[in-house]
């Protein structure tokens, strides 16, 4: 993410701190993210990208978008953050394609709920649970998913998701809404 996020500023001819005042976020935040010494949530990623004029996935690709359709294969598929295992927590499944309303990718949950605050973020989200078992927590209730399970909200609704039992989970999730830039 790290070069194509500096690329993408520049080319709007930006400096650090031009983009952490449009996106809220700090200068030191945004220099870290740039150098490769942390990697954004997914709200923090889609944020940036809309502010910039972008898809998430072009935040994490080397490649240049193409118009049309993406067909990305599962050996090409672009990973961002990773768990202590050293795999991937999230991999990106329909990069290269420009003025997209949704965001698919693949979710590898963490087995508990990390410490941070919930989730919130624009948009609607779809999450099919493809293997294992999750629970996704919201301010009111506990959700459990098993494989083969689905479920629909409001991103705007506080969240967070754990998989759950002994076997990973994977999870396709589609974020979508309209482009705020």
């Amino acid at each position: 993410m790290s070069i194509r996020l500096k690329q993408l500023r520049r080319q709007r001819r930006w400096t650090l701190e031009t983009l952490a005042e449009h996106t809220g976020l700090t200068k030191s935040y945004l220099s870290k993210v740039e150098r490769g010494l942390s990697v954004p949530s997914i709200a923090v990623a889609i944020r940036l990208a809309r502010k910039l004029g972008a898809d998430v996935e072009e935040l994490f690709s080397d490649q240049e978008p193409s118009r049309g359709f993406a067909l990305t294969r599962a050996s090409d598929r672009t990973s961002f953050g990773a768990a202590a295992s050293g795999k991937p927590l999230v991999q990106s499944i329909a990069s290269g394609i420009s003025a997209r309303k949704m965001l698919p990718f693949v979710l590898y949950p963490a087995a508990g709920f990390d410490a941070s605050a919930f989730k919130e973020h624009e948009g609607e989200e779809f999450l099919f649970v493809h293997a294992g078992n999750i629970e996704v927590a919201f301010p009111t209730a506990t959700v459990a998913l098993s494989a083969g399970d689905s479920l629909y909200f409001n991103s705007l609704t506080p969240h967070k998701i754990r998989a759950i039992g002994a076997e990973p989970a994977e999870v396709l999730v589609v974020v979508s809404g309209e482009d705020d830039a």
